[in-house]
């Protein structure tokens, strides 16, 4: 039996397999909140009464399920959970944790963010009644919650430490939108995470519809029955502009597609046209704004060339 401790919040961990056991652990400090990639093979994690009386930093964790199937139980709450759901769980509380040994055939993957309870701006009350219950991350609002804590494991060495603060902050506001979701009580959600979710749902729109020629700010704002003027000021508060963000997205994909040499048999207008960019001269201008060469020298760069014939 191992004793592991995260953010000091403390558990008794039981290989199924002990001479066979692995485990992966990476952790990212987001101000108050820390966020933590974890891969483990199969086995049973306890937070016993006694591990609290000897410590508890009174942290709420929310977990994401990556891979692997997971059961939890706490509050008398028991769940089975698969890749792409949730679960909340209270370091003051007991719980039971097993990774399935029959079902895992390979080390199991989780992101797991946990913050002080006090920081979460919804009633401890209302909150116990969503302890150990699996939310799906696979839809709505907790589809974006899990995508946002998935990016942050992905792109977190490119942050500063100013930025890390600022998505701590963010991943508290998401949390904060899908347990009040599941709560179904608007009123509990603070208002000031509402712009910032809002935020998150139309890029996420955006990044869908990247293809669509005629994405702009008025098609994104009806999508969202919202007003062109809010819709600016979201974007004002985030330092760039709506059209701004479009064509920095597009011209990602851009670049990302010149790039493949499986897409070597599409012309660069094809690429071009394929993300939006229904003018070969405006993205041709755009992009050597954005990158400083035209679009055909960044393709010839980026490509590898073309392994010559063998003479037989």
């Amino acid at each position: 039996m191992a004793t592991t401790a995260l953010a000091l919040v403390t558990t008794e961990i039981r290989p199924l397999d002990p001479a066979a056991f692995t485990a992966r652990l990476r952790s990212l400090s987001l101000g108050a909140v820390q966020l933590t990639e974890m891969s483990y093979a199969p086995l049973v994690s306890q937070r016993t009464p006694a591990l609290i009386r000897q410590s508890d930093p009174e942290h709420y964790q929310v977990a994401l399920v990556r891979s692997g199937h997971q059961g939890i139980e706490q509050a008398r709450t028991r769940s089975l959970l698969g890749p792409g759901d949730i679960v909340l769980y209270d370091s003051s509380r007991p719980f039971d944790a097993m990774v399935d040994g029959s079902r895992a055939e390979k080390a199991a993957e989780s992101v797991l963010l946990q913050f002080p309870k006090r920081l979460l701006p919804l009633p401890e009350s209302k909150i116990a009644g969503l302890l150990g219950v699996r939310l799906p991350g696979t839809e709505g609002i907790g589809r974006l919650c899990a995508q946002f804590m998935t990016s942050l494991v992905e792109e977190h060495t490119s942050c500063t430490p100013r930025d890390t603060a600022r998505l701590g902050h963010t991943a508290l506001d998401l949390v904060t939108a899908v347990l009040a979701h599941h709560l179904d009580d608007e009123t509990t959600a603070p208002a000031q995470s509402q712009p910032q979710v809002l935020f998150l749902r139309i890029t996420s729109f955006i990044d869908r519809h990247l293809d669509a020629p005629g994405l702009g700010p008025a098609t994104v704002a009806s999508a969202h029955r919202i007003s062109l003027r809010y819709l600016h000021r979201i974007f004002q508060q985030h330092g760039t502009s709506v059209r701004a963000y479009i064509k920095h997205q597009r011209l990602g994909r851009c670049r990302r597609d010149l790039a493949d040499p499986h897409l070597r048999h599409l012309t660069v207008h094809a690429i071009a046209a394929r993300w939006g960019f229904s003018r070969p001269a405006d993205f041709s201008r755009a992009f050597r704004t954005a990158v400083g060469m035209p679009p055909s020298d960044y393709r010839a760069l980026a490509q590898p060339a073309p392994a010559p014939p063998t003479c037989r």
